[in-house]
This record gives structure tokens, sequence and C-alpha cells, in this order.
């Protein structure tokens, strides 16, 4: 007589999943801003700032990530690219996840506010509104693409704030160029993403729509991202400074990801989206570190 035996799928484990709650390789990258941002600021290079800092950016970009899963957990279950998560699969519990979010929001805000109160203010700052106003305004209108982009700008001044205890004009040049940079980054995502955006009623393109409006809006945003990433070449943002061979090479970067803001309006292909959508982060990390180089050569 033969016996068989059926054996369930064991559950992974709630640090891999707290993990991908708070999507770790996305926290990880925004950080690199942060600290981009922190060596433009630093006077006094301090290995504990940097770790805090670090640590303290990658907790609390988590703890954001983990409360929007929550609010949109129904939304993600609806769409291929978030079908996955843990909350839409039942791999966490609700109670799992909000005590996930709520442990990394605590810790982060801490390590943060032992760099200095204020670093740790424009941390909490990013997660209200990244969770209490962008989150929900997305299903509602588009406009919540600009709400979003100021928790997603301030990583950038974060490090400069971090390593000066200061807000002044060099933080809000660092603040606009991470803010204009989103929307023809963000737009592209929206664009190839347009259907499985709309199994869940989100509809972020400017016009709502895959049109000529939203194709302009791209290019104009594409303008000002650029115009931005080479002002401190003009010596009108403080210690926030930038050579003609710097701005030339920021400008080049701009002008790639231009072209491909323009093809898009010529061919309105998902794959010209992704295209620009690379491109544009190609453009903030070389920005970032030709800045980062001019200072120091």
């Amino acid at each position: 007589m033969s016996e068989t035996t059926t054996l369930s799928p064991s559950k992974p484990s709630l640090i891999k999943e707290a993990l991908r709650l708070g999507k770790l390789r996305l926290s990880t990258s925004v950080v690199f801003s942060s600290v981009a941002g922190y060596f433009l600021g630093m006077e006094v290079f301090s290995w504990t700032q940097l770790l805090l800092l670090i640590f303290g950016g990658i907790t609390v970009v988590a703890a954001s990530n983990a409360y929007n899963q929550i609010y949109e957990k129904d939304r993600d279950a609806l769409m291929n690219r978030t079908k996955g998560r843990p909350l839409p699969l039942g791999t966490l519990t609700l109670r799992e996840a909000w005590f996930i979010a709520t442990f990394l929001l605590v810790v982060g805000l801490w390590a943060l506010y032992v760099i200095n109160p204020m670093t740790a203010y424009f941390g909490a700052l990013s997660v209200v509104l990244y969770t209490l106003v962008y989150t929900p305004l997305k299903a509602k209108t588009p406009l919540a693409v600009f709400v979003g982009a100021i928790p997603g700008a301030i990583p950038y001044m974060l490090g400069w704030v971090a390593a000066r205890n200061d807000f002044d004009i060099e933080t809000g040049t660092l603040f606009a160029q991470q803010f204009f940079w989103q929307f023809p980054h963000f737009w592209a995502i929206a664009w190839f993403s347009y259907d499985d955006y709309a199994r869940a009623g989100y509809y972020l393109l400017p016009s709502k729509a895959k049109d000529r409006p939203s194709q302009l809006y791209i290019i104009i945003y594409t303008v000002w991202m650029m115009m931005v990433g080479i002002l401190p070449v003009f010596g009108i943002t403080g210690e926030l400074q930038l050579s003609w061979i710097g701005a030339a090479a920021v400008g080049a970067l701009g002008y790639w990801v231009l072209n491909n803001a323009i093809l898009l309006l010529k061919d309105a292909d998902d794959k010209r989206a992704r295209k620009l959508m690379l491109s544009s982060i190609a453009y903030l990390t070389g920005m970032q570190i030709i800045y980062i180089i001019d200072r120091f050569i």
C-alpha cells in the first residue's frame, strides 16, 4: 500500500519579504543621490556622518515604499508589474507590513537625527508627502506626479544638509536638479507601462493619454532638467559650482535624454520610451558623478 505525501510550499522568510516590501534595491539607488550630495557639501569628511546618512536614507526610503504598498495592495494585485509583491501574494500580513514599515521609519529617522535635526526633518517630510499626499492622489489626478517629485527630489539635497546642517541656494539647486529630472524619467515609465497602470486606474501621463500633448510635456521638462543641471556654471548658486568642462559634460548627457524625448515625439513607441527612461537614469547618475569629480579636481 503506497502513501502519497503532498508538500505545501514553504513561506518565504520574513526578512526576505521585508526587504522586498521596502524595495531594497530601489532604496539603495535613491540613497546614491544623498551620498553624492554629501560629497558636494562636506567640508570635513566624517565616516560616522556618511554611514548614518546611508543607513538612515535606506531605511526611510524603504519605510516610504512599505507604506505605499500597504495603501496600494488592492491595486497592486491588478497590475502585472506589482502583483508579485508580498501583500498581493499574501507572503506578508498587513500587521507584519505595518510593523516593518514603522520600525524602518523610526530607526531611519533616529539615524538622520543623530546627524542633525534638519536632516531628520527633511527625511520625515519626504515620507509624509510620499505616503499621505502622493500615494492617495495617484488614482485621482496626473498632478500626483508633481507632488511625488517633491519627496523624490529630497535625497540629493539631503546629503548637503547632512554635511552642512544648512538649507540655502545650494540645497535648493540640488533639489531643483532632481525635481525636474523626475518628469521625463517617470513619464517615460508611465508611457510604456500605460496599459498596466490603467488596469489599476492610474493615468499618470500629463494629459492622461499617450498623445502629442504628453510627448510635448516630456520634451519641455527635459529642457528644464538640462537648464538646472548646468545652472551652477554661471556662479549664481553659492558654493555649489561647476566648471565649463563639467557643464559641457552634463549638457551632453542632457542632450542624449532630450534626443530620446524628441524621438518619442516622432515615434510613439514603447521601446522608445524605455530608451528615454534608461537614458534619464544614466543622466542623473552621470551628472552627480561629474559634479563630484569637478569639485575635487
